[in-house]
């Protein structure tokens, strides 16, 4: 039962008032500790959401310095806590102070036992809408995009630019390896701009063949050519209002590139076998994993149509720069593929975390969600081991030596890894790193880890 109950640490050094409170707040979790000590301990262990406390502790009962020095910290092991101070009734001054230093709020001895009641019942409400509040917080900020999963820093800054881009009507670029996801966040772009209700219409302009990209993009009038039995609107027609994407930019047929910066000056289209201008209003967002400004200079690009599609330009960085979210992505990939086959109790070894976060993933997250889905299907057992995944470990980059460098990066790697490698869970993350759970809250914070 005591586990379904709120926890509520009573710190006082008289048992008769700790006896007292215990039977007051029976409908709580109670925890009692008589000194600075075992307050904090308790705190590390229990982490209570409230917490009522006499400033008159040992060894100095008859002042308020031993308490207060306890206020102290347990709020900087959890700020959160709410710490409600009892006093005498000619301890007003110290009251203050203990407000000042953080407190929730104070009350006089001899206690009102529903007034008190009130008081925690008040601060433990307050703390439970907090941690809703944070968590709702933390839910956006780190899951901005649908379909994406991440917690590097890199790429939540992408998501943010994407967000920041998005409400405009600029033409974007997205630039990055293949398999880095620039699908899903074409589509971002989409469903946080003003055109969400339109059509998000998208083509991949290395898998048609060039005879048929033009009627594809622009369409055709009847009898244009030989099986052209009726009209056929066109992908940037049909995205009149909305968003088209085009993906791999950088295999447009140079023909193709002067129709399109056509398209873009004038914001006319003419379908292939026609004579009428038909006007198009569109979004235009482009991808590609080649450097255009290359196939520019080779002569293989249009410089000017470069510039009217790279009006914003948004780098996606690979799998491999991600910190963390290999692991990240494999947990979430085998939880998908487990339940779609029916294998929920399957598990990472600790081997096969080490090849995950080991691999380079040429193919980006195609190649993990390919490798992961795999190995659910045709793994023994329970356990997915490193030869399931059929990777092979890479070599480790060359750390810096500055010292300072060295530990904060390491310090910010560990707890990245850590909190993927258990799937975000913070009480088996503090386990992993041999820290207690206020010490790790502590480091995400001076890290700037969610």
């Amino acid at each position: 039962m005591s586990q379904d109950k709120q926890k509520l640490l009573i710190i006082e050094d008289d048992p008769g008032l700790q006896k007292q409170l215990r039977w007051s707040f029976d409908s709580y979790e109670v925890i009692v500790a008589g000194d600075r000590e075992s307050a904090l301990a308790h705190i590390r262990r229990h982490e209570p959401a409230v917490v009522t406390m006499d400033l008159g502790l040992p060894p100095d009962p008859d002042g308020a310095t031993e308490g207060l020095a306890t206020l102290q910290q347990i709020l900087a092991l959890a700020p959160d806590t709410k710490v409600i101070v009892l006093t005498g009734n000619q301890d007003h001054d110290n009251a203050v102070k203990a407000i000042g230093l953080g407190a929730y709020d104070f009350h006089q001895k001899p206690f009102d036992h529903d007034v008190l009641a009130l008081v925690v019942q008040r601060a433990f409400y307050l703390h439970a809408l907090q941690m809703k509040n944070r968590q709702l917080m933390q839910n956006q900020a780190d899951s901005p995009v649908a379909g994406l999963i991440s917690r590097d820093p890199g790429m939540l800054k992408v998501c943010r630019s994407i967000e920041k881009v998005a409400p405009s009507s600029a033409s974007v670029m997205l630039l990055g390896e293949s398999g880095t996801g620039k699908e899903v966040l074409a589509r971002a772009l989409h469903q946080f701009s003003p055109r969400r209700d339109k059509r998000f219409v998208a083509i991949n302009c290395a898998a048609i063949p060039e005879n048929l990209l033009e009627s594809e993009l622009f369409g055709y009038e009847k009898g244009a050519f030989t099986g052209a039995v009726k009209q056929t609107v066109g992908k940037i027609e049909m995205a009149s209002g909305g968003t088209f994407f085009l993906d791999e930019i950088g295999d447009l047929p140079m023909a193709l590139q002067a129709k399109l910066l056509r398209f873009l000056q004038e914001r006319v289209i003419e379908r292939v076998g026609g004579r009428t201008e038909i006007p198009v209003d569109v979004r235009i967002v482009c991808a590609t994993h080649q450097n255009l400004k290359d196939l520019a200079a080779a002569g293989r690009f249009r410089e000017d149509l470069y510039y009217r599609l790279s009006e914003i330009v948004i780098s996606i960085p690979p799998l491999r720069d991600r910190l963390g979210d290999a692991a990240l992505l494999a947990h979430f990939f085998k939880n998908k593929f487990s339940q779609k086959e029916g294998r929920s109790a399957l598990n990472f070894s600790t081997d096969a975390l080490a090849q995950i976060e080991a691999h380079q993933w040429p193919g980006n997250v195609r190649e993990m969600e390919n490798c992961i889905k795999r190995a659910v299907i045709m793994v023994d057992g329970s356990q997915i081991g490193a030869d399931d995944l059929g990777l092979s470990g890479a070599a480790a980059e060359e750390e810096p030596l500055n010292l300072r460098q060295v530990r904060d990066e390491a310090e910010q790697r560990a707890l990245v890894k850590a909190l993927a490698r258990v799937d975000g869970n913070v009480a088996k993350a503090a386990e992993l790193l041999g820290i207690s759970r206020p010490t790790l809250y502590d480091l995400m914070a001076r890290h700037n880890v969610r």
